[in-house]
């Protein structure tokens, strides 16, 4: 089974693509698509709508796993993300039905054993478990692999999480 965790964002949308039989976990790529700041929104989200469109063309995901998303006091930039993740789910929807979302928290009970954990812990727990030699960067490419790993280890129960 293919996993394609996404940490959505609007200047950055991460990525994370995991394969597993279960009991392993092998990791397939990561990283970003990324929009440039100046650029109008409209071609922003379309931007983003082909890069995930992308995404699933290379790594054809039977899950898509997404971050929900957490924002603090800034309205507009919480709208503009927002977008960004409507368009990724549309774009994912097209290749399947398998959709799947974790919170922050939960992502890092899994990953750490502690919903309480730092990013650094996050990403070091990331790079142990898939034997990496780095902590992947960025920050938000890791995030998408953390939401990743955390639904091939939800095994059984993961449709407690599909998107309704």
């Amino acid at each position: 089974m293919v996993v394609l965790g996404i940490d959505p964002g609007y200047a950055l949308m991460g990525y994370g693509a995991i394969e597993t039989d279960g009991r392993r976990m092998k990791l397939l790529g990561y990283g970003v698509v990324e929009t440039h700041a100046g650029t109008p929104m409209q071609y922003r989200l379309r931007s983003l709508q082909l890069g995930m469109r992308d995404l699933i063309e290379l790594y054809h995901p039977d899950d898509v796993a997404f971050e929900e998303l957490f924002f603090g006091h800034n309205v507009t930039t919480g709208l503009m993300v927002g977008a960004a993740r409507g368009v990724a789910i549309i774009a994912a929807v097209e290749h399947t039905d398998n959709l799947y979302e974790y919170t922050p928290m939960q992502i890092k009970q899994a990953i750490t054993g502690s919903g309480r954990a730092d990013k650094h812990q996050v990403q070091q727990m990331v790079k142990m478990l898939l034997n990496m030699k780095e902590i992947p960067k960025p920050d938000d490419a890791a995030d998408a692999i953390a939401c990743a790993i955390t639904h091939c280890q939800a095994g059984r129960t993961k449709e407690q999480f599909r998107m309704k």
